[in-house]
Order: structure tokens, then sequence, then C-alpha cells
């Protein structure tokens, strides 16, 4: 059986999104057009798309590490922090974004608490069933011209 570590991350988190995109439980709240995803950033992100991407790689994240709470993911998703002159520093992500896509992605019955002695989520059996629907999706490869064949 195929699994999601099978088939390219990038790819897997497109597809994983658009899937996400499906599921009404999923939606963005409505500040996350301008929030930032951190204190090491900057600027908010610049895909629309963002909220879904993210929730594609917690889902993700929780079926490769589980059980794993918001602050292990917190730190996994951090970044460098840009201190001015001063040395860089470690910053954690934003706790609120990643608590609610939990909450979310929970709520569609995808994740589920751990009943065992580690505290934390861990992947359900409709998200497995999801993350093996998603890993038997082939990547359509593009067709390379040649050059007698773009001339026709």
């Amino acid at each position: 059986m195929a699994s999601i570590n099978d088939i390219s991350p990038e790819r897997a988190n497109q597809v994983l999104a658009g899937e996400l995109k499906k599921i009404e439980k999923i939606t963005p709240p409505s500040w996350a057009d301008f929030v930032k995803t951190g204190n090491h950033n900057e600027r908010p992100p610049e895909n629309p798309d963002w909220w879904f991407v993210r929730a594609a790689s917690i889902l993700k994240n929780i079926y490769t590490h589980g059980p794993v709470g918001v602050s292990k993911m917190r730190t996994r998703y951090g970044g460098r922090k840009n201190r001015g002159r001063r040395p860089e520093r470690f910053a954690k992500a934003s706790g609120n974004i990643i608590r609610k896509i939990v909450q979310q992605l929970e709520s569609a019955d995808l994740i589920k608490q751990s009943t065992t002695q580690h505290k934390g989520r861990i992947i359900a059996p409709k998200g497995q069933s999801l993350l093996d629907k998603v890993s038997l999706t082939k990547s359509k490869p593009k067709k390379v011209l040649t050059k007698k064949e773009d001339k026709k």
C-alpha cells in the first residue's frame, strides 16, 4: 500500500490541502487574512489558501510524529527571528493558529486525542483513509516538447 511519505512533500501538501478545502468544518477564521504565522515573520502569508496548506501540513505532521501536541508543533513551525543588530534567535510559531487548526481537524474526525499514556493528538481512521487516498493520486508528468514538435 502506498504511503503519504512515498510522494514528494510539496505535491502531498498541495493535494491534501485541496482535499481539506472540500471539508466544510475546516474554514479559515475572519482574521486569517491579515495575521502573521509567528513572531519570527515580518508579514502575513502571501498565499490566500495558506490556512488549508498549514492544516494539511499539520495533519501530515500528526500522522508522521503522533502523538504530538500544540507545543511541539509550535517549535516545529517556528523560525529565526530577526532582531536588528542583535544576533538572531529562534522563535516559536503562533499557538493560536495551530490550536484552531487542530480543533477543526478534530471536529472533522480526522484526528483524535490519544488515549495511551502519551498525551497529544493522533491520526483517526477517517484521517488515515484521507491520507491513503491522497497518496494514491499520481501527479501527471508534464510532456516536454522537443524543437521539432514545438514548430508544428
